[in-house]
């Protein structure tokens, strides 16, 4: 059983393209969520490490994150701005990942961290903590949640929705295994592309984070955190998928494929697929 805690966010964070008038605050997490990535790594002085790889303005995302951090009481935040493969094998590198309570990824680029970081030092230090430290957190927003995946979702067209070769899939940190995410879900309507890529892994799950949502995984069990809701794509059921037969831009047939949209203080068990749905009357998490 893994020991370590997951806490994949579904982003609202700009993708540092300067055409798009890129935004250099945080607005896509409330404090609630980053509150939950402190309680969970240890409290206030926990050795938390920013990792801006997936930006193409690390500086100003790491500033951010340790203003963001500061509010909270955090007072040991460090930025460690990985942009090649030989930074992920920097001494200084490998001891800021064996001596941290919580890594914590940004949005951006999610083929960026795979690249510079997937196969390194760096990334088995982190695979190992992950499955054998407990209170030892990995967080990431939007392309730090996508990465955690083994079949991760590098990008794809949302217009084009339920066509056979809209969503493009690469290698992640394989972090966990079992699940293949999404992010800003709701906002940029990618039920489409998450669709192809269970169909694409039928024996994985899909998962799709609305902004401002969150998993803690622990336990191969999560809780949603968060004010939006979590789309759950279990297409164990199906008793049709034509993927593998089909040609590229061809549109795609699922028949009986399980959909979940879970909010606040929902719980889905890994294992066995199960829900638990919080009761309505329930504090909000």
């Amino acid at each position: 059983m893994v020991k370590g805690t997951l806490i994949p966010i579904g982003g609202n964070e700009d993708k540092g393209d300067r055409n798009t008038h890129e935004k250099y605050n945080l607005e896509y997490v409330e404090e609630g969520i980053l509150s939950h990535v402190v309680k969970e790594c240890g409290g206030k002085n926990s050795k938390i490490i920013v990792i801006p790889t997936a930006s193409s303005i690390p500086v100003e995302v790491g500033e951010n994150y340790i203003d963001a951090f500061t509010k909270l009481g955090c007072t040991n935040i460090h930025v460690l701005d990985i942009r090649s493969k030989e930074d992920s094998e920097k001494p200084e590198s490998i001891d800021l990942i064996k001596t941290a309570d919580c890594i914590m990824f940004s949005g951006g680029d999610q083929s960026k961290i795979s690249n510079k970081i997937g196969g390194t030092t760096i990334h088995n230090i982190l695979l190992d903590r992950y499955k054998n430290e407990e209170g030892f957190v990995i967080a990431g927003t939007s392309a730090g949640a996508m990465v955690m995946a083994n079949e991760m979702i590098a990008g794809g067209s949302s217009t084009d929705a339920f066509i056979k070769g809209a969503v493009k899939m690469r290698e992640g940190l394989g972090l966990i295994p079992e699940l293949v995410f999404d992010t800003h879900f709701i906002q940029r309507g990618r039920f489409g592309r998450q669709s192809e890529a269970v169909a694409k892994y039928p024996n994985l799950l899909g998962i799709g984070l609305a902004e401002d949502t969150g998993l803690i995984i622990k336990n191969n069990e999560f809780v949603v955190i968060g004010s939006g809701m979590i789309i759950v794509f279990d297409p164990k059921t199906l008793t049709h998928n034509n993927e593998e037969l089909l040609s590229e831009g061809t549109p795609m047939t699922m028949a009986n494929l399980t959909v979940h949209v879970l909010s606040n203080g929902d719980r889905f068990n890994i294992d066995n697929r199960k829900v638990k749905v919080l009761p309505i009357d329930a504090p909000f998490v």
